[in-house]
């Protein structure tokens, strides 16, 4: 009896594991000593993507085509899905893909019907920087945990900043974009905001300045573009389209791919936007949404033990949300073991061992899979193009055995639409008019500008009239009297109303006005 047939035979106790009774999304074909075995389908049940997984590879292997064949099918199945386009070439996912004879031979090989099929997207961009939908977040919606991150600050900064967005909200402060941030920051140590945060520990004016200049080299890159109003509301992903299918939500990245902390902070805080907003649910016949963090890796890099801990968090909670979260990076090692023991279904593709740091990898990486009946170490240097080790969770919840897989040809365009394409998707989608054009309206900034020049004026006019009755009391005793012209030439001079406005607070004024600096040149 052949290894195809044979119940009994290590490929047939594999594929055993993997024979589903609900819905499952198929993932090809089972590989077993050298062959295909297209009768030993590799699948993953439909209930257990809110477990949420790993995808990971080398540079090469297949893992954005591993992304578009899995979002194609939980969107066959009604399941919404977001992706981030790293390179600009998962918009293809929204038009039918051209067959060519490695297609119709991969399809043979792993008993896949193919048929070229377009999925209904959307497509999105951050702050406009790009095609797409703008993406936008609040800074208060944005958070300092968040914020800290993409500003690279310490723990002590980054304290500091808590202290400042927990003044922000106690006093209705909105800070909307970073113009908001910076006048807030500015404020708080000014002579006249320094007693505010007094009895909670107050901010130095050396971190602040920190903070500051981190806010001015973070607007230098182009980042002004991503906060703002109108925000984004992440329900917008969870959408079907009118036939029933999935929406599939492509953020298109390669704008900003120069910028990578802070796209994958931002992503995180589309996560955790949507874990703030959703309702617990518990486990679901199928996720309400399945969210691809692309490029891993840069998320966790540098990051702070307050940012992991957050990470993981939302992490292990958001799967009662109905929110399933697959990770795509190199390599395991590249995600923080506590968010990897939450990592149900895992899709491992071809591992490079040119270095003793790679070699070290790949020994990492095998000890992170089930016990298995492959040589892993050995396998999984020896993997093609489109081909991965995968275990997922069985609906029962219990790790499925490892079975290294052909994986099936997505059947959208495995490429780019055309720029045409992509800019009539953007402009004909119902969501274009409300988020393309930003909103500016009073925030932080402006309230406390407005305070700014009412104390500047009050001190101006309380200066000018001690002057005016200085000037009375010396012309009354004086003989003869100054010439008046000259006196109005002192008093109108620019060098006086300088120095009239810092009569009583000149420490604080010199202070706020080097603090301000630049915001108060934009006003």
């Amino acid at each position: 009896m052949s290894q195809s047939t044979d119940p009994a035979s290590p490929a047939g106790q594999i594929a055993a594991g993997y024979a589903f009774t609900g819905p499952a999304l198929d993932l090809g074909a089972l590989l077993w000593d050298g062959s295909c075995l297209p009768d030993r389908q590799i699948r993953i049940p439909l209930s257990m993507l809110n477990r949420h997984g790993l995808v990971a590879g080398a540079t090469g292997t297949g893992k954005t085509k591993t992304l578009q064949l899995i979002a194609e099918q939980l969107s066959a199945n009604g399941v919404p899905v977001f992706l981030a386009d790293i390179k600009g070439d998962v918009s293809g996912i929204s038009a039918p893909g051209d067959t060519n004879a490695k297609i119709e031979e991969r399809a043979k090989d792993v008993a896949q019907e193919w048929e070229g099929t377009g999925f209904p997207s959307e497509f999105y961009s951050l702050g406009g920087i790009g095609p797409g939908i703008p993406l936008r977040s609040t800074v208060t919606s944005f958070g300092p945990v968040l914020m800290s991150k993409v500003l690279q600050l310490n723990q002590t900064q980054e304290q500091s900043l808590g202290l400042i967005f927990h003044y922000a909200d106690t006093k209705g402060l909105e800070l909307i974009d970073l113009k908001d941030l910076r006048a807030v920051v500015a404020f708080l140590v000014s002579d006249k905001g320094k007693p505010e945060l007094k009895g909670i520990g107050g901010l130095s004016t050396v971190t602040a300045g920190v903070i500051l200049r981190a806010l001015t080299a973070f607007e230098q890159q182009g980042a002004a573009e991503f906060f703002g109003e109108p925000e984004f509301d992440t329900s917008e992903f969870l959408r079907t389209a009118s036939d029933g299918r999935g929406l599939v939500s492509v953020l298109e990245l390669p704008a900003v791919q120069d910028k990578p902390q802070l796209f994958s902070t931002f992503l995180m805080w589309l996560l955790a936007d949507l874990y703030t907003d959703l309702p617990e649910v518990g486990d679901l016949e199928k996720p309400k949404l399945v969210f691809f963090f692309d490029e891993a890796h840069l998320l966790f890099n540098g990051a702070s033990k307050a940012f992991l801990e957050a990470i993981t968090q939302t992490v292990r909670l958001i799967r009662s949300k109905g929110i399933g979260v697959f990770f795509v990076t190199q390599t395991p090692k590249d995600v923080p073991a506590d968010v990897l023991a939450q990592l149900g279904n895992r899709v491992q593709h071809a591992l490079r061992a040119f270095t003793p740091d790679d070699a070290k990898a790949l020994k990492a990486t095998v000890k992170t899979f089930p016990n298995s009946p492959y040589d892993l170490e050995e396998l999984l240097t020896q993997l093609g193009t489109g081909e991965a080790v995968i275990t997922v969770l069985s609906e029962n919840g219990a790790p499925t055995p490892v079975a290294a897989t052909r994986l099936r040809a997505p059947q959208s365009l495995m490429g780019p639409i055309d720029a045409a394409a992509l800019d009539q998707a953007v402009k004909s989608s119902l969501l274009y008019s409300r988020y393309a054009e930003p909103i500016d309206r009073e925030s932080a900034y402006e309230k406390i500008s407005a305070e700014q020049a009412a104390a500047e004026a009050e001190a101006e006019a309380a200066a000018a009239a001690a002057e005016a009755e200085k000037q009375a009391k010396a012309a009354a005793k004086a003989a003869p009297k100054p010439d008046p012209s000259l006196a109005q030439q002192v008093v109108g001079s620019g060098l006086f109303r300088s120095l009239a406005r810092s009569i009583g607070t000149q420490l604080g004024r010199e202070i706020s006005r080097s603090v301000f600096g630049t915001a108060k040149r934009r006003r």
